[in-house]
């Protein structure tokens, strides 16, 4: 830092003034980078931990997903002996596929609230038209 004194309101002052703000941003900058590089290592030291748990939570749903799989499969056999093999596989999937639509109807109703509800966008049009 430069402790020199300057007398009078020449150029030294403006230049020494115009050298104080450069380091001042220069310091602001070391800041912001120290900042991200912090936050950078947290995220990064959080995912490391978090890998394993990943893994399990995939393996989990895949196995989950192949225990669906045999079950209908085990369904359709055991309608196939009731109604045959194709009633059975059309049965199935009927279920199957109005379980879904309705979930993804739900999915879809439970994500507009992303875009806000009808209080929040009120609020955000009476404070619009306030500023």
């Amino acid at each position: 830092m430069d402790a020199r004194v300057h007398t009078g309101t020449g150029s030294n002052a403006d230049s020494s003034i115009k050298d104080l703000f450069g380091q001042l941003v220069d310091d602001g900058r070391g800041l912001v980078r120290a900042e991200v590089n912090l936050y950078k290592q947290v995220a990064l030291y959080r995912a490391g931990k978090a890998k394993i748990g990943i893994a399990a939570l995939v393996a989990g749903g895949l196995l989950a997903y192949a225990g669906l799989i045999a079950a209908l499969v085990g369904l359709v056999m055991g309608l196939a002996d009731l109604i045959g093999p194709v009633l059975g596989g059309l049965a199935v999937l009927a279920i199957c596929g109005i379980a879904a639509f309705l979930l993804v109807r739900f999915g879809a109703a439970k994500m507009a609230a992303l875009s806000g509800d009808e209080d929040e966008k009120r609020a955000l049009a009476a404070g619009e038209r306030v500023t």
